[in-house]
Parts: C-alpha cells; structure tokens; sequence
C-alpha cells in the first residue's frame, strides 16, 4: 500500500469516523472540543488529542499498472483538502485502537457497519491464531496495524523531558505537547526537541534473526524449544540483533551464545514482519556439527534443541494439524516473543496419553517465517552450501 504524505491528510482527518461513535470522545486535532485547528499550524498536522488511537494505514491500489498515489505536488498539503482526496482512487485502511472504548459502544458500531447489517457477527480473537485464515495483503495490513498500535500505546512521554506527547501524521509519529501552540513551559527549560530535525519519535522496528541450522549433508535440522511454549513445539532459534552487528555476525553469536555451536555457510532466505510487538524477522540457514553437543544450559529461555531427520519432518507435516496453534495452547502461545517463534518436542519420543492421529511433536505454521523455513528445507526447496572456516563476506569500511 502507499502512504501517500500522511501529514497530508486534514487535521481533522477522523472527523466523519469519529462522529459515528462519540463526538465529545474522538474529537481531534484541536485544544478545546468544537475547535479548529488552523491548517497553517504545522505541529498540528493530522494531529490527534483526544480519543483513541486511530492511525493512517496506507492507500491500497488494486491496479499495479495505474498506482498514481506518489508523494508528489498532486498530494500536497498545500493543496485544496476536498481536490486532494478527489484524486485518491482505492481504498484507504486505517486502524483504531479500541482496548479503552467501552465494549457497548464498540457493539454499536459494528452493528451499524455494513458487514454487521448484512448479519455478519464479530469477535475479537488472538492475532497469533488468526494469521492462519488471512491472505498475504489482509496479513501484511494487520501486521502493519497491530505494530502501529502497539509503538502508539506503549510510547506516552517525550523521551527527552518527561512530558505527555501526542500523535500527528495520522499516527506515525510522537511529538511532545510542550511543542503545542497553547502550551504553558512557563518556568521550564525548553525541551530539547524544539530544536533540530530530529524533534520527533517515529516508529520502531526491532531485527530479529532466525536460523533454521542443518548438518553439511543437509540431510538433518536442527529444532528448540523455549521452556515458555506448549510442551510438543519446536522451532527455529532466534535472537535480537545487537548495535553495530551485521545479520551474519548475529547469527553466529545467538547460535554460540543459545546452544554453543559454531556455525558457516550462512545463508539468507526472506523475512517476515512479525507484529508481537515490532519486530522483522530476517531468516537465515546454517550449517553445524551434530556431531558437537548442542548445549541448553547456557540461557533461561532454551529448554530443548534436537536434530531431526527430513523423515521425521515430513511425517508430522503429514498430520493434520501439526502445525495448528490451538485455543487450549494460546495461554502458552501468548507467552511466545518475537525472540523465537513456535516449536515442539521430540520426534523420537511420544508423549504419554497422546491421542493416536496427534503427531510426537509440533512445528510452527506457514504463517510463519520458522515454518517457511523448515517447510522449504523438508521439501529440498533450497541448496544450502558452505566451507567450514570460510570467512563471510563483508563491505569495506
């Protein structure tokens, strides 16, 4: 989707929305309820204050060969606000935080919606657990809305004096409220943010990488488990990027640091965005010794890694549901970080009292990039190669 300049949007972007639910709790934009803000006022653009959150996804245009909504002079803001939208051809997708709506209110409005007078009944579930009915655009536009709301709600001071701070450019960035036309700083030193380009908080995207580890005959992989998630997942080993570390670099220190082993032949796959809470996953291959003991005594969050077989592999995808979060796991499954993604237990052993058709263990879904990845490898679907001792290709500084 496009973004257009969401800074050009009105100030008063949400008015309609905002008038179909509450109007003395979504007014926007403006100090006092029944104002507005003056278009010439640039701390105010597309600016929020009061109520939820609501945040400007992007413009999805269905027709590749005729996407026209480039961040040009025919989107300006300072252009005419009814000419501009007038140009706009698709559908725009926004995000509204309700978690501090009353349900009732909520209800009502669903109701009125189009879907809910055509019969249509709604329910909020776990995002998780719905990821697997979502197509690739519904998936990228959740993944999208979810971080948005999450960066909104977690960050409610301005990072460099203290004070409250409030949303404007239709919810991608923070700005604080001693920036406002009307603030008071009377007796107080100015905030460092008034000065510089860089006297706003945009949003946060946090690197993980995850790494799907085989042996040199690319006949066996290697699957943890976090002593968090249900007892039968396992999965690929993950970690948090470091400052100043490149994605190789992170490969090789998570997978010494989780489970002691040396790795080569590191090779990228794809990523993901994985919005619990902020996170792209970066998705790696490597190659280790199963020979060399695979340690789990060296963090509190690895509790299991095993090698398995493509065999064994391929025969828990064959099982219906093996790669199913059920709704008896999400207590567990909620407790999953973005650090790594969904894993089972061994194939070798059962669990006692397991029903006949469920498999030894469970491997995380096609919604995720840990099942992309040993999906791929169980199905030859990549050559993984390397030298043991082969430095990594890096940029000269």
């Amino acid at each position: 989707m496009d973004h257009l300049q969401s800074r050009a949007t009105p100030t008063c972007f949400s008015k309609r929305l905002s008038e179909s639910v509450s109007r003395s709790a979504f007014h926007v934009g403006c100090q006092h309820d029944g104002e507005v803000a003056a278009d010439e006022v640039k701390e105010l653009q597309a600016a929020r204050l009061h109520g939820p959150g609501i945040v400007f996804l992007g413009l999805h245009e269905t027709d590749p060969e005729a996407a026209e909504a480039l961040p040009s002079s025919d989107f300006s803001a300072k252009g005419n606000a009814a000419e501009v939208a007038a140009k706009v051809k698709g559908t725009p997708y926004f995000s509204l935080d309700v978690s501090g709506v009353e349900e009732k209110q909520v209800d009502e409005v669903l109701q009125k919606s189009e879907a809910g007078k055509n019969g249509a009944t709604f329910a909020f579930v776990d995002g998780r657990q719905a990821m697997s009915s979502m197509d690739y655009v519904v998936g990228a536009i959740y993944a999208e809305a979810r971080a948005m709301v999450d960066w909104n709600a977690r960050n409610k001071y301005c990072s460099a004096c203290g004070s409250p701070v409030f949303s404007l450019w239709a919810g991608w960035k923070l700005a604080c409220t001693t920036l406002l036309p009307w603030a008071d700083n009377s007796g107080r030193s100015p905030c460092p943010t008034a000065v510089g380009l860089h006297n706003q908080s945009h949003p946060r995207t946090d690197p993980v990488v995850i790494m799907a580890v085989v042996n040199e005959v690319n006949d066996r992989i290697l699957l943890g488990r976090n002593r968090k998630w249900p007892g039968k997942f396992y999965s690929a080993l993950a970690g948090f990027i470091e400052p100043g570390e490149s994605f190789e670099d992170a490969v090789k220190r998570e997978l010494w640091e989780e489970a002691g082993l040396k790795v080569w032949g590191i090779q990228y796959h794809s990523t993901q965005p994985w919005p619990f809470p902020a996170n792209l996953m970066i998705g790696f291959y490597a190659i280790a010794d199963p020979s060399v003991p695979t340690r789990v005594d060296l963090d509190n969050e690895l509790e299991d890694a095993r090698w398995y077989t493509r065999e064994e592999i391929l025969a828990v995808l064959a099982v219906p549901g093996a790669t199913t979060i059920r709704s008896r796991d999400l207590g567990e499954a909620d407790k999953i970080t973005a650090e790594n993604l969904a894993g089972p237990q061994s194939a070798s052993s059962t669990v006692a009292g397991s029903v006949p058709d469920e498999p030894p263990f469970k491997l995380p879904p096609l919604t995720a990039i840990a099942g992309v990845l040993v999906h791929d490898w169980a199905h030859d679907k990549v050559v993984i190669t390397g030298t043991k001792g082969s430095p990594a290709l890096k940029g000269s500084l």
